[in-house]
């Protein structure tokens, strides 16, 4: 017996430590594997494609799409030129069709050839991680042009295809565990930064704690948070919290550097870095978040960071934003000389930390907001729902505006016109002094408010005087006539005739004096209310004739005297022209601003009177409210009516006053 046990196999244990190792990002491994299996499968040319699903109801897939090729093209492209393109794409789409490996053949050759089959295509799908091929998502194929072979020696190839594409599966769980490490090592960071937040009173404190607990936590030289002012990312970033620094000066160049390289952030909406890693081209199908960032990254614009960044050449500065719900709400800048994170997996470590961290700032600050502002963001947070969350105040004030300009062209609103009123009793009689005399007396109660009715005494004058002249006068009147009779008697007709007419002037003096002393009870000439005039102090005063003592008016029926602007009153006059009770209202009182009192139109005097500065037309209206409404009004009370006018657009109410002062500018 010979001992085989020695013999070595460095080819094949290349190729198994080759898979075996841990790769950084699934397109890295995708290409290694390619490069191996064609090697191993002596393929002439192998491709990687990524296959869309099949046939869908919006229309046939999308084409496979060439990812890599090896052997590498010669210029560098990550994708050169394929063999027989249409038959291996068709090989591609139907491996991923069908889920597991086949094989295709390709043309036939001329007759000359013996009619042999060219070679063949093995299409392999390949699963680069656990969440590859999930739906909706492209499924990767690796194809590998082969030359034409016996069925057993494509038999022996497939199964070595078969073998290889087994480490996917290992790949795929070393990749899920790193993504499981990634998690847990953001958790365990977002939680130490959450408890240190919540050890802060109010929100600035919680960003200055943030600040000093992740630089600590990264090791980083310089850790500066800002917050987004305004609503939505349309806004600019304002620093308001820098790591081993209790108050910020914004006036400082270097927190106006920060500044500018957080608002370059927020414009980019993704982390930026200084200096720009390399990038790695496209990723492949099921490519996981490093590369795709890698490129991300590289493509950032980097003024401001690199502005920030001058003063050390070692300096490595990372802007990381804050985010609620695909909003930016903040930014973390990052500056780190050695240590920090400087490279995309730390990168992506911190990103899902402060992705963590966001809601609960965001929470530390909407508690530190006044009332009046949390029911702003309370309003525009529901106005996302309806409009979007980007631009939401514009679109919200867009919206408003086309509402209110819809509702202003096309909507009829009555239209009413507004003017000072004072009212008024419809009839008012006026009591004054019947002759020069004094007033001797006063009936109990006789004060203004007090209702009289027609005959009811109010109040006696003296007459002492009517007395004395009507005893002259009946003595003047007897003696007179005795000697008019002596006269008569004596034939002295001429004398007689003179004595007579002394009796007859006497005789006027005693009805005058009879007329004066019947006066002197002042009696109520209708029935109504005292609305002026107390004599309670004027008893025994002297008064002279004419003057006025008392005012009574019937309070149930009053009118509304309104002083409505000549600017006005043509709309009112078309309106009494329409019918007699075209014209309505309603006036308040001063007195009682709360009750309204319905009223017509009764006429308008057409004659202006200058009132204040103003031309105004005097229009007197008649109350029409219930008898409680109306027995509230007292004469000369004051308020305010407004007329209808009928109905009109917003629009052409407010642009009113404007358009006739227009038309008067613009006449001649």
């Amino acid at each position: 017996m010979i001992d085989l046990s020695s013999l070595k196999t460095p080819g094949w244990q290349r190729v198994v430590a080759e898979l075996s190792a841990a790769a950084p990002d699934d397109k890295v491994f995708l290409a290694r594997l390619l490069g191996i299996l064609v090697q191993v499968s002596g393929a002439k040319q192998g491709v990687l494609f990524a296959v869309e699903r099949g046939e869908t109801e919006s229309g046939p897939a999308p084409e496979p799409r060439a990812v890599l090729t090896w052997p590498p093209s010669g210029d560098g492209q990550a994708v050169g030129a394929i063999e027989n393109a249409t038959d291996v794409r068709a090989a591609a789409r139907g491996a991923a069709d069908a889920g597991q490996i086949r094989v295709f053949g390709t043309e036939k050759s001329a007759a000359f050839y013996d009619d042999q089959e060219k070679g063949s295509i093995i299409a392999l799908p390949v699963q680069s991680g656990p969440d590859q091929g999930t739906a909706g998502g492209p499924k990767g194929v690796i194809t590998l042009i082969v030359e034409s072979r016996s069925k057993q020696a494509l038999q022996t190839t497939m199964a070595m295809i078969e073998v290889l594409a087994g480490y996917t599966n290992l790949h795929g769980v070393r990749q899920q565990l790193l993504r499981v490490k990634a998690a847990s090592a953001a958790l365990d960071l977002a939680a130490k930064l959450i408890a240190s937040i919540n050890t802060s009173s109010n929100f600035k404190g919680a960003t200055i704690q943030l600040a000093n607990d992740l630089a600590r936590q990264i090791r980083a030289d310089r850790v500066a948070v800002g917050w987004v002012r305004g609503i939505g990312s349309s806004g600019a970033v304002r620093c308001i919290g820098v790591s081993d620094t209790e108050n910020i000066d914004r006036r400082m160049a270097m927190i106006q550097k920060i500044e500018a390289a957080m608002d370059e952030c927020l414009d980019q909406e993704q982390a930026v870095l200084y200096p720009a890693p390399p990038a790695h081209g496209e990723a492949g199908p099921g490519a996981a978040g490093g590369s795709a960032g890698d490129a991300l990254l590289s493509q950032a614009i980097t003024h401001a960071h690199r502005e920030l960044g001058a003063s050390d050449a070692r300096l490595k500065v990372v802007s990381l934003p804050l985010r609620e719900n695909d909003k930016i709400i903040g930014v973390v800048t990052v500056e780190s000389t050695a240590e920090g994170p400087a490279d995309i997996g730390s990168i992506e470590l911190v990103q899902s930390a402060l992705d963590l961290v966001s809601p609960v700032l965001n929470v530390r600050r909407s508690d530190d907001r006044t009332v009046a502002t949390r029911a702003w963001f309370s309003t525009v947070k529901g106005g996302a729902w309806l409009v979007g969350t980007r631009h939401t105040v514009w679109k919200l004030a867009g919206l408003a505006i086309l509402i209110v300009g819809m509702l202003v062209t096309f909507v009829h609103v009555p239209y009413r016109v507004e003017a000072p009123v004072e009212v008024q009793a419809r009839v008012k009689y006026t009591m004054s002094m019947p002759y020069d005399g004094i007033v001797e007396s006063l009936e109990p109660g006789i004060l203004p408010g007090k209702l009289v009715h027609k005959g009811d005494l109010l109040a006696t004058m003296d007459t002492t005087r009517q007395d004395v002249q009507a005893a002259e006068a009946q003595s003047q009147i007897i003696a007179a006539e005795k000697e008019a009779d002596q006269y008569r008697n004596s034939r002295k007709f001429v004398e007689a005739q003179q004595a007579q007419e002394r009796a007859n002037q006497a005789r006027a003096h005693l009805r005058e004096a009879e007329d004066e002393i019947a006066r002197a009870k002042m009696t109520a000439p209708i029935t109504g209310t005292i609305i002026a005039g107390d004599l309670s102090d004027k008893i025994g005063a002297a008064g002279k004739l004419g003057d006025p003592i008392f005012q009574i008016a019937p309070l149930n029926d009053m009118i509304v005297i309104a002083r409505v602007s000549d600017r006005d009153i043509a709309m009112i006059q078309d309106e009494i022209a329409a019918g007699e009770n075209a014209t309505h209202g309603d006036i308040a009182t001063k007195a009682a601003p709360g009750k309204k009192i319905p009223i017509i139109v009764e006429r308008i005097v057409p004659l202006a009177q200058a009132k204040e500065g103003k031309n105004t037309f005097e229009v007197r209206c008649r109350l029409t409210g219930d008898a409680a409404q109306t027995l509230a009004l007292r004469p000369g009370m004051e308020g305010f009516i407004k007329l209808d006018t009928g109905r009109r657009t917003l629009l052409d109410i407010g642009t009113r006053r404007i358009r006739d002062q227009l038309r008067l500018w613009l006449w001649w």
